[in-house]
């Protein structure tokens, strides 16, 4: 399976002008529309040029006979004689605005999507509002993982296939074209979170990575546990030494073309945790949900799909990825609470928790990625259930150098991924030592335990490097019911984030 992995494949996106001439019964016309703002009001179409007075009121009379109210993303699906199409499918906004925000597009498209049942050719207006918000919405919606299912229980239909995004403005083609590049990037990400363990593990996962590397030119570099052993990399040595499957680091570099006239382009370091499956090792989990943790690597999977998709993007900028992958199993080989070990660098760790163990190969890969001199580091993992706690499912925790942490969530805010800046009190640190080594992988506390995470993680990062890291313990993997463009599974956050502070850092330095 590693060899041909090519990543998600999402449907075609084409830019049109103007409705079809011809009727196509197979196709779906996405049409938004507005709730009138009392509990009487019908939907009504948001206003397009590309129906005319009849379709719209032939549009609403069928609506109307519903009863839908056009409230966000309530979805409706009508049939309109008089269009092109097999069937219209209105989705709501919520109250008219004189702009919509677009996270309200993305969401209401992926509503969308995910009521297509089985059409494979869909049209939208949505992309007049907003083009590339509509395109990610569309892909992300109709987003589904079907690999492991026999013709008993798989989709019998071949689900979206193209879209077509429906907008008067010129020019719109690499609009829509990037909007589809970064939502493939996104249910790539996805894709690895939702394979099984038993399916992918450390090896299988770097050998992922390379094919998606390579298809796209990066360099990559893959140690196995032999190279890690020699160099001294303790933190994912000691993670993995209890599974019968070894670990691997895994880089993927990105070579950025200098623009003219400018002074060189700035350097990111991206780490991401590749846990593959977590038991907790000896300190074990309890069973419930434990099958959640095929999630641990969500981290890893997002930086994958991010530093691929800086490459299709050719981003002016470099960036290197560092990816550490274990499986953290209990064994007689596993490493047990009270041990030391010598992460990469030289600092030593009393591992009181094993299952705290995604602070361990992080900091490995966090010293390695500094010793290429980055300008930036980004972090994200799947690391604490305080995350939780603290921020709930679907809001990821962002803690690190105060200036650039803030300018990290204000572009996780922009695209939708809402992460929400943290603080790291200096006197967290005092819980994190050890009697015996350099430093604890816990505290003795039960408090602020997303806060003492990031607290351990920052003595690695090299004095000088702007860093910033991203917990996405709970929204990394949705195991409640679908939402907006979000189903079930494996999210993929936070691949936009990632790549809208790539972009702003190749814009503005």
């Amino acid at each position: 399976m590693s060899a041909a992995y090519v990543g998600y494949q999402a449907p075609a996106v084409t830019v049109a002008s103007s409705l079809p001439r011809r009727k196509a019964k197979s196709s779906a016309l996405i049409v938004p529309v507005t709730s009138g703002g009392d509990d009487d009001s019908s939907a009504r179409v948001v206003a397009n040029p590309f129906l005319d007075a009849a379709a719209t009121a032939e549009i609403e009379a069928a609506l109307a006979a519903l009863g839908a109210k056009g409230g966000a993303e309530q979805v409706t699906r009508v049939v309109a004689p008089s269009l092109p199409v097999g069937y219209v499918l209105a989705v709501g906004l919520g109250k008219e605005r004189d702009e919509y925000p677009a996270e309200v597009i993305r969401r209401a498209a992926g509503a969308a999507a995910r009521s297509l049942n089985g059409t494979e050719t869909a049209l939208t207006t949505l992309s007049e509002l907003n083009l590339g918000a509509a395109v990610e919405g569309l892909i992300l919606g109709s987003y589904r993982f079907a690999d492991f299912r026999s013709a008993k229980t798989a989709p019998k239909d071949a689900g979206l296939r193209t879209i077509t995004a429906l907008t008067t403005a010129r020019g719109q083609k690499d609009v829509a074209q990037k909007a589809a590049d970064i939502a493939t990037a996104v249910a790539t990400a996805r894709d690895l979170v939702n394979t099984p363990p038993s399916h992918l593990f450390p090896a299988e996962f770097a050998a992922r990575a390379k094919a998606l590397g390579e298809s796209v030119g990066l360099t990559v570099e893959i140690l196995d546990e032999k190279a890690l052993e020699k160099a001294g990399f303790g933190g994912i040595i000691g993670v993995g030494k209890g599974s019968s499957r070894p670990p691997r680091l895994v880089r993927l570099s990105h070579k950025g073309a200098k623009p003219r006239g400018r002074n060189r382009g700035k350097k990111v370091a991206l780490v991401g945790k590749g846990i593959t499956f977590d038991t907790g090792g000896i300190s074990i989990k309890p069973a419930a949900n434990m099958h959640h943790m095929t999630s641990d690597m969500g981290g890893a999977a997002a930086v994958i799909a991010t530093v691929v998709l800086a490459a299709k993007q050719n981003l002016p900028i470099d960036v290197i990825a560092t990816v550490p992958m274990a499986e953290n199993m209990p064994s007689a080989t596993a490493q047990r609470p009270g041990d030391v070990l010598t992460q990469y660098g030289g600092t030593t760790v009393e591992v009181l928790n094993t299952d705290a163990e995604g602070r361990l190969i992080l900091a490995d890969a966090i010293v390695r990625a500094c010793e290429d001199n980055p300008d930036y580091l980004i972090e994200t993992s799947t690391l604490t259930g305080a995350q939780m706690v603290a921020l709930g499912n679907r809001t990821p925790g962002v803690m690190g150098s105060d200036e650039f942490r803030d300018r990290v969530a204000a572009r996780s805010q922009e695209v939708g991924e809402n992460g929400w800046p943290m603080p790291l009190p200096e006197e967290l640190k005092d819980e994190l030592k050890s009697t015996v080594a350099d430093l604890a992988n816990v505290s003795g506390s039960r408090w602020g335990g997303m806060l003492v995470a990031g607290t351990y993680l920052r003595e690695f990062v090299a004095d000088g490097v702007q860093w910033a890291h991203i917990d996405i313990a709970g929204p990394a993997f949705n195991s409640a019911g679908p939402w907006g463009y979000t189903g079930k599974g494996g999210t993929g956050v936070p691949t936009r984030t990632l790549f809208a502070v790539l972009e702003d850092i190749s814009a503005n330095g």
